[in-house]
């Protein structure tokens, strides 16, 4: 055989062999059940969110989950919503706790944890996680419909630096209303020109004012009973809060700055001295704060009865959607990344890099034993207050249809009060009447 048909036998050969073999690749492959995951977290939380999956995915070789960032949560869950309808809902969809009632009585979209557990023998113990977080995802009896992942709560930060410079102990934050008020006079007094301000308005005043307060935010246990539910912040102490702030920024103590998370680049930057927000704001402050800063929790009123009692999360939960051609070994595929997000070592790793709750009792401990909390004094304080009493009724979450309706009709009606337009009393009667039309429509769309 001459040279050139040796050369052209082992070429064959070669080919051959470099096609099975990418042959056997090509069916390795597809054997991995892809899973398609929506979430609504942006940068930096979403590449974040994005490495873990991507953890998940090398860490096994038989599910491959493809994250996509859908944009903010409203719009993930009107993207969600339209594929649904489309025939084409992705697997998982990352949904806004305030989401939770629109999910459950969206009926055949979802397929509720729980079930997904008993079909796929997948083990996941709700009493693993926290009892604010588990029941704020769970049915009334204790099923879990969706699977809790970034909790939140609202904590209060405040500017070490700006509390010397106004002869405040920089070691002892505001822990009721009344020590806010003298702090942020003595922080003005200082040349602080703004004191106080607050992110999401709605869910830190009312929501997490509520909680720790022990008040009803709304009858029928906040609608966890029934859709039948209706508004209870125009109570006198919900009356008093607001008009508290609406006082204080007429003497230029607190800075309105808009709604949701509008204001979350003020402390950060120094603007403003002390802030209410998500716990979730621990990691931009860390990245762009040139001041020592620390973090407390919420402040309450020290003349209520039941107070303080533990806050409610925010955040979101991944929820598993149905379609027409899902298969059994895709339902599948999504327990088996669910049962790996449950491990106490991912919730402390989600934990420690992003400021998010741990949401399981071990993934604490984990954090804890890993000396997270020595190296970064304050990052304890959202577990301390979402742990520090027993769930009551009022403590439990919220289970109300459209909230984030209601939220921007509460945020109306602050900005109107806030401007002068009306009282706080007439800002909250409002609100209640307003916000129980659209409880009446949900309850209308979805009795039975």
């Amino acid at each position: 055989m001459n040279s050139f048909r040796r050369m052209a036998v082992g070429t064959t050969v070669a080919l051959v062999s470099t096609a099975v073999t990418m042959a056997a690749g090509a069916a390795h492959a597809q054997q991995k059940t892809v899973v398609e995951f929506w979430h609504g977290l942006p940068q930096p939380l979403g590449g974040q969110l994005e490495q873990l999956v991507q953890d998940f995915n090398k860490s096994q070789d038989t599910v491959q989950v493809n994250p996509t960032f859908k944009g903010s949560y409203p719009e993930t869950m009107q993207a969600a919503i339209a594929a649904f309808r489309a025939g084409n809902a992705p697997h998982i969809v990352q949904m806004f706790e305030v989401g939770t009632a629109t999910m459950m009585a969206a009926g055949p979209a979802i397929k509720p944890v729980y079930k997904l557990l008993e079909e796929t023998g997948a083990a996941i113990d709700p009493k693993a996680y926290l009892p604010a977080v588990s029941g704020y995802y769970s049915t009334a009896d204790g099923k879990m419909m969706a699977m809790p992942f970034n909790s939140s709560t609202a904590i209060m930060f405040y500017n070490k630096d700006a509390f010397r410079k106004a002869g405040l102990d920089p070691d002892a934050p505001p822990q009721t209303w009344p020590a806010l008020i003298d702090a942020a006079r003595k922080l003005k007094a200082a040349g602080v020109a703004c004191p106080y301000t607050t992110s999401w308005p709605t869910w830190v005043q009312f929501e997490q004012f509520s909680a720790i307060h022990n008040l009803p935010f709304a009858t029928q246990e906040n609608g966890f009973k029934g859709l039948n539910a209706e508004l209870k912040i125009n109570s006198p102490l919900h009356v008093k809060h607001l008009q508290t702030l609406i006082d204080m920024q007429k003497e230029g103590l607190f800075k309105y700055a808009g709604r949701d998370n509008a204001p979350d680049a003020l402390f950060p930057a120094g603007e403003c001295a002390i802030q209410t927000g998500s716990s979730g704001l621990r990691l931009r402050i860390g990245k762009e704060a040139k001041f020592a800063w620390g973090s407390a929790m919420l402040p309450h009123w020290p003349d209520a009865k039941d107070a303080p009692k533990n806050g409610v999360i925010g955040g979101a939960a991944f929820w598993v959607m149905t379609a027409p051609t899902r298969t059994a070994e895709e339902y599948k595929a999504v327990a088996e990344f669910f049962k790996y997000l449950g491990q106490p070592s991912v919730d402390a790793k989600w934990h420690m890099d992003t400021g998010y709750l741990p949401i399981t009792f071990q993934g604490f401990e984990q954090a804890k034993a890993a000396g997270f909390y020595e190296k970064n004094p304050g990052a304890d304080v959202p577990y301390q207050q979402i742990t520090r009493t027993p769930v009551t009724e009022n403590s439990r979450g919220f289970r109300l249809g459209n909230l984030p309706e209601i939220r921007n009709i509460i945020q109306e009606e602050m900005e109107k009060a806030f401007q002068g337009q009306q009282s706080a009393q007439q800002a909250l009667d409002n609100a209640v009447q307003r916000g129980n039309a659209v409880l009446r429509t949900f309850e209308r769309a979805n009795r039975g």
